[in-house]
């Protein structure tokens, strides 16, 4: 099995989504899984611009592609700032959702080439966005999602750790239970 395994969180000692990536990856590594880390924080994706989106051949989007194919398993470290996702994890996105590549256009709308794989979201809130008034803030998991069904990628699992700015006690206890959803995973 291979395993692309993404975190994008700023806070490199501190963060929650990084934390369970990690967990997540652990949980099924083995010594027949290959591995491929990347960091988007340490090693910044640039973010596209008109030269990049219409070069023929980008040696950085060939290999970020490469990486997403060859993968069965994807696991995204994926913090909520400000609503949605950081910045970092956009500009990845914006270099593998690649008409042509990744989906193309049909006359019955865009369709996903990147089928048959599994995803992990290690999602990090430091309020509760899941339920209430809200959930209509929440511009995180729901955009990682759509953006991933675009490309055919629909079997997404979100490991959710939410409110752990509210205090010590709600920390320790959305770290729990997000521990316990990965303790369940298969």
């Amino acid at each position: 099995m291979k395993v692309l395994h993404i975190d994008s969180g700023i806070f490199i000692e501190q963060s929650v989504s990084r934390q369970l990536s990690q967990q997540i990856v652990a949980r099924f590594a083995d010594e027949a899984t290959e591995v491929v880390y990347r960091d988007l924080v340490t090693e910044p994706v640039p973010h596209l611009d008109a030269e990049a989106l219409l070069a023929e051949h980008n040696p950085l989007t060939q290999t970020l592609l490469d990486e997403v194919f060859a993968a069965d398993v994807l696991v995204i470290g994926a913090p909520m700032y400000n609503f949605t996702i950081p910045t970092q994890l956009k500009a990845w996105l914006d270099r593998i959702l690649k008409a042509g590549v990744t989906f193309k256009y049909t006359e019955q709308g865009p369709q996903g080439l990147l089928t048959g794989k599994k995803v992990y979201i290690a999602s990090g809130r430091g309020g509760i966005y899941s339920e209430g008034d809200a959930a209509a803030m929440d511009h995180q998991e729901s955009y990682l999602r759509q953006a991933l069904a675009f490309v055919g990628i629909t079997d997404v699992t979100v490991v959710r750790a939410e409110g752990v700015n509210l205090g010590d006690e709600p920390r320790q206890q959305a770290l729990e239970k997000a521990q316990e959803t990965i303790a369940r995973l298969a």
